[in-house]
C-alpha cells in the first residue's frame, strides 16, 4: 500500500508522536485500506465508530468480521451492551490510553471509521466537558422526542446552539440530547470546548473517497441491500425481542428505527429499505461536510 506521501510521512522527523487517520464517508473502502496499512506497518487499529462499540450490533454497523481482521489487533469494538451509554469523554479517555500503549510498542496507531466527533476528540486539542448526566432532563427530552418526534428536540438545539446543530443529523437523538443537556447545564456550546484546532500528533490523513458522489451512493445502496440479505431484520428482531428495549442507547442509533418500524408493522419492507438507503445517503452528506476540515 506504500505510496510516496506515506513514505515521506514515515521518514519525516517530528517532535510529535505519529498517528494515522483513515476517514471519509460510510461505505468508502476504509476497512480494506486500514488492514493493508496495519499489515505494512505491523501496527494496530482503533475503531472511531460510535456504534461499533456496542456488542451484537454487527450487520447493521458493518462491523468487521474476525476473518477480515487478518490477525490485526482491533480496539474499541464490542466494549459495551446496547443498553449502556458511553460518552465522548469516556471514549476519548479510554482510547488515549490505548494510543499511548501502542506508541510505547514503537508502533503508529491507526484510527479508522467514521464518527468525526470521536476522531476530533483524539487528534485535536479538544476539551471534552465532564458533565454528569441529568436523568430527569434526559427523560423529559426523550419523552418529547416520542410524543412530538425527533425534529422537535433537534429544533431546540438549533435554537440554543445553531452552529453545532448543523453538524448533527436530526435523527441522531442520542447526541442531540447529550449536547442539549450540556448546553442547558453549562450554557456553553460544544464548540466552546474546542481550542484552536491544533493537531496533538504528527498526523497522516488517508482518504479513500474518490469524490464521485454517484458512485458512493451506488455503493451505499448495494451495501444496504446486502445487509438485508445477511439477516439484518433477524438481528434487530433478536435484539429487541430477546434482550433489549427499542429505546436503549444502541438501538436508538440512526437507521435502527426504520427496521423496528417495519417489525412493528408501521411501514412496509420496501419502504423500510428505501428509508434506510435515503438516510444513509443523507448521513454520508453530513460526513463529507465534517471531514472536509481534514482536507485543509
Amino acid at each position: 500500500m506504500t505510496n510516496n506521501k506515506l513514505e515521506i510521512f514515515l521518514n519525516k522527523k517530528s517532535n510529535k508522536q505519529k498517528i494515522i487517520v483513515i476517514y471519509w464517508p460510510t461505505w468508502s473502502w476504509k476497512t480494506k485500506i486500514s488492514i493493508e496499512v496495519a499489515k505494512e506497518l505491523s501496527s494496530e487499529i482503533i475503531s472511531t465508530d460510535s456504534r461499533q462499540i456496542f456488542r451484537y450490533l454487527d450487520i447493521w454497523t458493518g462491523k468487521i468480521k474476525e476473518e477480515e481482521k487478518e490477525e490485526i489487533i482491533h480496539h474499541m469494538i464490542d466494549i459495551i451492551e446496547p443498553n449502556q451509554s458511553y460518552s465522548v469523554w469516556e471514549y476519548s479517555e479510554k482510547t488515549k490510553e490505548i494510543i499511548n500503549q501502542i506508541i510505547s510498542k514503537w508502533k503508529i496507531p491507526i484510527l479508522v471509521w467514521w464518527t468525526g466527533l470521536y476522531i476530533d476528540s483524539l487528534i485535536y486539542d479538544f476539551k471534552i466537558p465532564k458533565v454528569n448526566a441529568d436523568g430527569e432532563l434526559r427523560k423529559s427530552l426523550e419523552k418529547e422526542a416520542e410524543e412530538f418526534w425527533k425534529e422537535f428536540v433537534y429544533n431546540k438545539l438549533v435554537d440554543l446552539d445553531p452552529e453545532y446543530a448543523k453538524t448533527l443529523h436530526p435523527n441522531n437523538l442520542r447526541y442531540v440530547i447529550r449536547w442539549l443537556e450540556i448546553k442547558i447545564l453549562t450554557w456553553k456550546s460544544k464548540l466552546d470546548f474546542r481550542e484552536e484546532k491544533t493537531l496533538k500528533y504528527d498526523t497522516f490523513f488517508i482518504n479513500p473517497y474518490n469524490w464521485n458522489r454517484g458512485e458512493l451512493y451506488t455503493n451505499i445502496n448495494k451495501r444496504i441491500d446486502k445487509m438485508f440479505e445477511e439477516w439484518l431484520i433477524e438481528e434487530v428482531n433478536w435484539l429487541v425481542k430477546m434482550w433489549y428495549k427499542k429505546n436503549d442507547f444502541g438501538l436508538k442509533s440512526i437507521w435502527y428505527k426504520e427496521v423496528i418500524d417495519y417489525l412493528e408493522w408501521n411501514i412496509t419492507l420496501e419502504d423500510c429499505i428505501e428509508l434506510v438507503k435515503k438516510n444513509n445517503r443523507n448521513y454520508a452528506k453530513r460526513q463529507i461536510t465534517w471531514f472536509r476540515n481534514y482536507e485543509k
